[in-house]
Parts: C-alpha cells; sequence; structure tokens
C-alpha cells in the first residue's frame, strides 16, 4: 500500500536572498581614467527550515555550504593587466582587477538582514588592483601607437592553426624601455608538444613539411608595426622568395631558430605591450604596439624594385595522398628582384634618421604536390 502526498497542506516556499556588491572598473578614454560602477548579485535561496536554524542559532553555518560557493565565484576573479580595445577610432584600456570577499563584514550584514526578514543583502568586496593598471597606465602616458597587419586568405588549416597559436604566444607581451624583443625567445621551442602543426616551410629550391609552418605571418605582422612605430630594428631577415601571403614586397620578416630571429629595441621612455588579433572571417592578423608617444613622426617610402628575375620552372614534393599522375599546386611561382624601403623617423626635436631596408628575392617557381614515384620527381 503507498501513501499519496497530502497535496492539500501549503508546501514550504524557499525565500530567495539577494546578495549584491558594487565593485568600480577603471577604464582609460582619451588618456583619461573614468571608474564606471559594476552593479553584480548573486542569488541565494533559503529554505524555510534554513531560515528557522538561523534565526535559532543566530548564526549562518546552516547555509555555510552555499555561502562559499557564491564566496568561490567570486574569490576566482583574478586581476589582469591592461589591455586595449578598439571603439571605432578610439582605443580604450581596460585592466581587470581581482575580488575579494570580506567573509566577516559581510556575514554580519547578511546575518542581520535574515534575522529581519529581508530579501537583499550586502556584500563587502576588497579589490586587488594588478601591476599594470589603469591608473598606472596613464601615469605612464600609454596609448596606441601604431599597428601592422597581414592577410592569411587561402591558406590551409595547419597554417591557420599555426598562426593563431603563435599569435597567442605574443599577446600581451611587454617589452621593458631600453629592452629589445625578441621574437624566437617569446614564441619559445615551436613543435607538437607546444601546440604547433606541420606545415610547408622552404627548404633548398622546393618545400618540406615541420612544425609550425606559417609562423613566420607572426613574425611578419610584428615587423610591420614595430617598423611603423619607428622603434629600431636590430634584426631582420626577408624571406628567400617573396611569398605571396605578404603581398608588398620589403615588409616581410622569417623567421627559423636559432639562426634568423626578429628583434627590435624599444627606444622609447616607457614600457611597450603588444596586442595581437586575428579575424578568421576576413582572414587577417592585426598586431598592435602600445606605449607613450614621444612625439616622433614615420615616413616610410613604397618599395624601389630593382634586377628583376623571372620565375623558373616549378618544382615537386611527394604527396601520398595523391593518385598517379595527379598534382596539386602547393606555392605559386615569384618572380626575382631586389627590394629597397626607405623608413624616415624624425624625433621631437626634428633630428631625422633616414635607413634603407633593403631585401633580396630569389626568382622562385612554385611547387607542385605529385604522388610518389612521378617521374617529375627526378
Amino acid at each position: 500500500m503507498t501513501t499519496e502526498p497530502d497535496t492539500s497542506r501549503p508546501q514550504p516556499i524557499e525565500q530567495a536572498l539577494e546578495l549584491r556588491w558594487t565593485v568600480p572598473e577603471p577604464r582609460l578614454v582619451g588618456g583619461q581614467v573614468e571608474r564606471p560602477l559594476l552593479n553584480m548579485s548573486a542569488s541565494l535561496a533559503l529554505s524555510p527550515a534554513q531560515i528557522g536554524q538561523i534565526r535559532e542559532n543566530g548564526t549562518l553555518d546552516s547555509i555555510r555550504q552555499e555561502l562559499d560557493g557564491i564566496y568561490t565565484g567570486i574569490d576566482d576573479r583574478q586581476p589582469h593587466d591592461i589591455r586595449f580595445r578598439q571603439v571605432g577610432k578610439d582605443w580604450i584600456g581596460e585592466a581587470r582587477t581581482g575580488w575579494k570577499v570580506d567573509r566577516a563584514a559581510s556575514e554580519k550584514t547578511l546575518l542581520k538582514a535574515v534575522l529581519g526578514g529581508e530579501t537583499r543583502s550586502t556584500l563587502t568586496v576588497a579589490l586587488e588592483a594588478p601591476a599594470r593598471n589603469v591608473s598606472w597606465a596613464a601615469t605612464q602616458k600609454i596609448g596606441h601607437l601604431a599597428s601592422g597587419q597581414s592577410s592569411f586568405a587561402g591558406s590551409p588549416d595547419f597554417r591557420v592553426h599555426n598562426i593563431r597559436t603563435g599569435a597567442e604566444r605574443v599577446q600581451g607581451a611587454w617589452v621593458a624601455p631600453g629592452r629589445t624583443f625578441s621574437f624566437n625567445a617569446l614564441i619559445g621551442p615551436i613543435n607538437s608538444a607546444t601546440g604547433f602543426q606541420p606545415g610547408y616551410v622552404v627548404t633548398g629550391n622546393t618545400l618540406s613539411t615541420e612544425d609550425g609552418g606559417g609562423i613566420c605571418q607572426v613574425s611578419t605582422t610584428v615587423f610591420r608595426a614595430a617598423f611603423n612605430a619607428g622603434l629600431p630594428i636590430t634584426e631582420r631577415h626577408e624571406h628567400s622568395y617573396l611569398v605571396g601571403y605578404y603581398e608588398e614586397p620589403g615588409l616581410d620578416a622569417a623567421v627559423y631558430a636559432p639562426s634568423k630571429d626578429l628583434r627590435w629595441k624599444n627606444d622609447t621612455a616607457a614600457p611597450l605591450l603588444v596586442q595581437t588579433e586575428w579575424d578568421l572571417k576576413a582572414e587577417t592578423l592585426t598586431v598592435s604596439l602600445f606605449g607613450a608617444d614621444d612625439g616622433r613622426t614615420v615616413r616610410i617610402s613604397e618599395p624601389a624594385i630593382s634586377a628583376r628575375k623571372p620565375a623558373p620552372d616549378p618544382t615537386f614534393m611527394v604527396d601520398r595522398a595523391l593518385e598517379k599522375g595527379a598534382a596539386r599546386r602547393v606555392d605559386m611561382p615569384a618572380a626575382g628582384m631586389k627590394a629597397v624601403i626607405t623608413r624616415t623617423v624624425t624625433s621631437a626635436d626634428g633630428k631625422q634618421k633616414k635607413e634603407d631596408f633593403v631585401s633580396r628575392y630569389k626568382a622562385w617557381g612554385g611547387v607542385f604536390a605529385v604522388a610518389p614515384r612521378d617521374d617529375r620527381l627526378r
């Protein structure tokens, strides 16, 4: 015999208690610090039994587990250094403060609210500012200096993956005044264990596969940002041939640790922040530099092209997935040439530094993939 529940009696109803806290979230707009407030809340459901125990014992012990869960969620917020995002033509700097609930103060207020039959209570939350916070950035007069961009349109999936992996390593890097940025040192080892996938790299007069193929898209874009900012470029290597992804000649930067690195110096009086952003829909990578504007201006010439050489015949590489006789174009041909770009940096006092960046590209016949034992491999 089963007993049906008695639905004629009113069932106990839980009471929702709203916990609120208000904290400032500073931001840097046009060099000025603004302090908008964040109004946050969390809901705590109290059963009639729990309310009764609180009122009887005068403590919050009956809801300790629920409170600890809410506190942990708030305390998990860690401070993050300032980052910038573009809104229209403006750059807004935003840091993130860490939060820590003052449990003693908060529970004193909460106990009073429950005993008084209130449905709201206020949490006291202490703030932990990051080392590089908004006020610090305002003091340093940090703002947008320059950006560089490149397109990876048409890249195979492995190349897009490696570009994103490399860009993530660069994102948020700081370069102190007088220090030199090293791309290879920042990226670290490039292999499958560090998240990179096999991709095409130039080997002699053809292509082969190595982990990290496509990483030069990232170094090229970093170079363009530093170049446009007028920073001293202390090491830069052009590719052996003109790579179609990088469009205009003379603005690429090849890296291959340990022999080829991209290095530039922060010769300003303030720290420099490097930020990366990729747009998978537009297939673009953007690198932006933020620091103190010392009044320098930068003028970059169009590339002066000479010593042109026509592209030779293509070379061939093996693709075991292809059927006999089939061929798939892997890389486009490119003419050989010499390209010279002149950069003129004028300091605030009118002094000029003019520098030629010379790139020499070999003629390149492009590459086709063919099946194993194809006669064209000979």
